[in-house]
């Protein structure tokens, strides 16, 4: 459709009298009032960007094929088959011929009583304008969803009679019309319409019917729900012949055959669709727990969370894995964090898109680029451990970025890495927030069936893939001769052939056309874009086990610090009441939510409980003072309800290293100790101290120092040392072939303890926390589509528009002389114009003024002047709704209203 097109439908004819029906789209609009139009831009976003001048402009924004298909993927299932409907009814349609193609001719009360609804929403989001006498669809959307030759109807109903027998020979109307029994007519179009009569007659139409053959009837059961084409060969086999004779089978091509789309409602009873859907799924649980036991389960997979992410990220503090050049973690990296945790791939990579999407871990921008925490994941440690869970479970909530998807291709089949490009998918947050919404309809404790949420998700919004999976459009290509070989032989294309299953001409039952080869239908079952759906899907799967390892969910049942983030009911709510949420600020829904977790969580505690065994264990988790120093000191042997650690001499050597001697390592046992020190501990300690340092380690190329001439001799002569490229230089000084860094760590595999030491001779002090990338903002989420405006930008925009509307549709008085033609700004001399704004400032009365501003736009103003001097006049601006001041020399004209409209 055209820009003339969309013009036309919503250009605004000259008033119309008081109660006449609209005659055009903006003429809906305009009799509608202001909180209308506010529910329209809060369903379409995407017509406020930027704020149309006037109606006029809304609407033809609001036809346009981008703001259709953005409206259209945002209708459940019946409201679409709604549409759907009312695509193939005659246009306009009345209310109750929309009833009948989705009831049928015997009703559906429960379809009765949903209609209303339906209807309602398509008016609500201006895909529908007219009273229930002419109900019209906007033409962008009938495009989208009528079936015509170049894509298939979701309803799997075909073309018109009219439709599929334009071209047709005026010769071949009148055999179609004598074989079906109808008196012969004088121009095709009478022969036409005496066919759509004869299929829209029940009596009639039933009884050639009852001459028909029992093969064409199974022909024709094949074809009534669609696809509604079928392939046929050069001699159609006799009942396919007889059906085509009399118009029931009609040609779209020379092998190609439509059944006809009154004739296929006669057959279906009257109904648009086979199976209309007027309500949703309901949403059954799968188990029921106590509300107690499902926030315990929750608040340990809480607590989990945590020590996962501090684990993850402590193991990185001397900087992670490097960046792929494309971005992203290897495969390998990932690999190894996996085992480090001690979690599946994909888990693991889930852990590292929180991380990262919380700006806790991000590159560190130096030229052989690391991962490593940022300054944010120290300030994330200093807070209470109920109020980190939340921040966690904030930052997913909204995430765009999608871990699921780790392992995968993206469009140009390269591999999707993770913390990699190409991970983002806007419509997570929402299926995120429709999950857990669904799942907080059911009673606290009850864990929600599965399927039974996907069910629904397919019901909410059967059109709506990854990114937005459009309608079929012109582009798909209808089934043609090319889809059965030459010669009869089994059809092998996109399209049923002559001898594939129910192929006219070759089946047994006297060749059924058939076949499903074309493209699949929106709302048919499998929504457009067919891997977009699948995505949508797994999303929700995706989203209930995420959910379940952040402690979202415990037990597959919503806890109450997760209903209390979502701003949800904590007790028993009706489904409508839970899927309502975000009544308050995030700020408030957080502090509701650590509040209730906080109780539930283990408490921190500050000492261990040493073993004679070179072990310490943790009875619970412990204050980060304790943890942080304990880190360094032991390696963890075990976790679980009580970590264990393990001192070795490489740990103590590691806390030595930190800067702490033997002594501060002795206190701090002590201190921390419910049990005395073991003896073997305190042997491990003063040991691995007298050594530590013993040789000093820097940098030349690298050198190795030590007081005792004995030692170094020993370390040149042992053969282990040979890699290393160890010369003397003196009796107390080596020099080696490596750098320090690897110099320490082959001497330490040696099983010596060197330590580093500065240009000035003086021990280097490694800190664990002591790498830490500049500062990173966390990943932005992707928006999807426009935001939802707020209430002050609906107010401002609506008032805009309508005082734009006003200007736009004003009636003025032309000048005698010089008539102004419409649309177009009124021309005035500089001397009227200025006795024409003086002569209104005097009176108070408003004009009508042509204006271009100082980039030269155009444009029309209603305008009440006060005041005319130094050659600007200041008024109140109607279209703008506020006092502004215009220079005269940029007002290109000046008109008076017409009186009946400036009284």
């Amino acid at each position: 459709m055209g820009i003339g097109e969309l013009d036309r439908e919503a250009h605004v004819p000259e008033a119309t009298g008081n109660g006449a029906a609209p005659r055009t789209l903006a003429e809906a609009l305009r009799s509608g009032g202001d909180e209308a139009l506010g529910a329209l831009l809060r369903a379409r976003p995407d017509l406020l960007s930027p704020v149309p001048n006037d109606l006029t402009q809304l609407a033809t924004r609001a036809g346009t094929r981008a703001s259709v298909v953005r409206a259209l993927e945002r209708l459940d299932r019946f409201v679409l088959q709604t549409a759907e409907a009312l695509a193939v009814a005659p246009d306009p349609a009345p209310y109750p011929v929309l009833l009948e193609l989705l009831t049928g001719a015997h009703g559906d009360a429960e379809i009765e009583a949903a209609l209303p609804r339906a209807v309602a929403v398509l008016r609500e989001q201006a895909l529908v304008w007219g009273d229930d006498e002419r109900l019209r669809l906007v033409r962008t959307a009938r495009e989208l969803l009528a079936p015509s030759p170049q894509h298939p109807s979701p309803t799997g109903l075909g073309p018109t009679v009219a439709e599929a027998t334009a071209g047709m020979s005026p010769g071949r109307l009148q055999e179609i019309i004598a074989a079906a029994g109808l008196p012969a007519t004088h121009d095709p179009v009478s022969a036409v319409a005496s066919l759509a009569e004869l299929f829209t007659d029940r009596t009639r139409m039933a009884a050639l019917l009852d001459t028909a053959p029992p093969e064409a009837l199974k022909v024709l059961d094949r074809l009534v729900w669609g696809p509604p084409y079928g392939e046929v060969t050069a001699d159609p086999a006799p009942p396919v012949r007889w059906l085509r004779d009399r118009g029931l089978l009609l040609p779209t091509s020379p092998r190609t055959l439509v059944l006809p789309r009154e004739a296929a409602l006669h057959l279906r009873g009257g109904r648009a669709h086979r199976a209309p859907e007027p309500t949703a799924p309901v949403v059954t649980p799968a188990r029921d727990y106590r509300p107690q036991v499902v926030d315990n389960a929750a608040a340990g997979q809480a607590y989990t969370a945590l020590a996962t992410v501090e684990e993850l990220l402590k193991s990185w503090d001397q900087g992670g894995p490097p960046v792929l050049r494309a971005g992203g973690l290897s495969v390998r990296d990932l690999r190894r964090t996996a085992a480090a945790l001690d979690v599946p791939e994909q888990t693991a990579a889930f852990w590292l898109e929180l991380a990262y999407g919380a700006g806790l871990l991000a590159s560190d921008g130096e030229a052989d680029e690391r991962y490593a925490p940022t300054p944010a994941y120290d300030d994330w440690l200093d807070l209470p451990p109920a109020e980190r869970w939340v921040r966690l479970a904030a930052v997913w909530l909204s995430a765009t970025r999608t871990p699921g998807l780790v392992g995968g291709q993206d469009a140009k089949g390269r591999a999707l890495s993770v913390l990699g490009p190409g991970l983002d998918r806007a419509v997570a947050p929402e299926v995120r927030s429709r999950v857990l919404a669904l799942q907080a309809t059911l009673p606290p404790g009850s864990a929600a069936d599965r399927e039974s949420i996907i069910a629904r998700l397919r019901w909410d919004r059967p059109l709506r893939g990854a990114g937005g999976a459009a309608p079929p459009g012109p582009a798909a290509a209808p089934p043609g001769p090319a889809a059965a070989p030459a010669g009869g032989g089994r059809g092998t294309g996109a399209g049923p052939g002559p001898g594939s299953a129910g192929g006219p001409g070759a089946s047994d039952d006297g060749g059924a056309p058939g076949g499903s080869g074309r493209p699949p239908a929106p709302g048919t079952g499998t929504a457009p874009g067919g891997a977009a759906a699948d995505l949508r899907e797994q999303i929700a799967r995706w989203t209930l086990d995420e959910a379940e390892l952040l402690g979202i969910t415990g037990r597959g049942a919503l806890a109450s610090p997760a209903r209390a983030l979502l701003n949800l009911p904590l007790a028993e709510a009706a489904p409508d009441d839970a899927l309502q949420g975000h009544d308050c600020e995030p700020a408030v829904a957080g502090s509701r939510a650590a509040t209730l977790l906080a109780p539930s969580l283990p408490e921190a505690v500050d000492h261990v409980l040493l073993q004679a065994d070179l072990t310490a264990v943790a009875p619970g988790p412990l204050r980060r003072p304790l943890a942080d120093m304990l880190s360094v000191l032991a390696d963890v042997e075990s976790k679980g309800g009580a970590t264990v650690y393990r001192f070795t001499p490489a740990s103590v050597r590691r806390a030595l290293d930190a800067g702490r001697t033997a002594s501060d390592l002795h206190e701090f046992l002590a201190a921390h100790a419910r049990t005395p020190v073991p003896q073997p501990l305190a042997y491990l300690i003063d040991d691995v101290a007298r050594k530590h340092g013993h040789l000093r380690v820097g940098a030349a190329s690298s050198y190795v120092r030590c007081d005792d001439e004995a030692l170094l001799g020993e370390i040149v002569a042992d053969r282990r040392s040979a890699a290393l490229g160890l010369r003397r230089l003196a009796p107390t000084v080596l020099a080696a072939q490596t750098d320090p860094a690897s110099l320490l760590d082959g001497l330490r595999a040696m099983g010596y303890a060197p330590a580093a030491e500065s240009a000035e001779g003086d021990v280097l002090i490694t800190r664990a926390d002591a790498y830490r990338t500049p500062p990173r903002t966390a990943p932005v989420p992707v928006p999807d589509g426009p935001p939802a405006p707020d209430a002050t930008l609906l107010g401002a925009a609506v008032k805009a528009i309508r005082a734009g509307d006003r200007a736009a549709t004003v009636v003025r008085k032309e000048p005698a002389a010089s008539p102004v033609a419409a649309g177009s700004l009124p021309r005035t001399s500089a001397a009227e114009t200025l006795a024409t704004v003086q002569a209104a400032a005097l009176t108070g009365s408003a004009v009508w003024i042509g204006y271009v501003n100082a980039e030269g736009a155009a444009s029309q103003r209603v305008i009440a002047p006060v005041r005319v001097e130094g050659g600007f006049v200041t008024g109140y601006d109607h279209t703008a709704d506020e006092v502004r001041t215009y220079p005269l020399h940029r007002i290109t004209g000046v008109a008076e209203l017409a009186d009946e409209e400036s009284a």
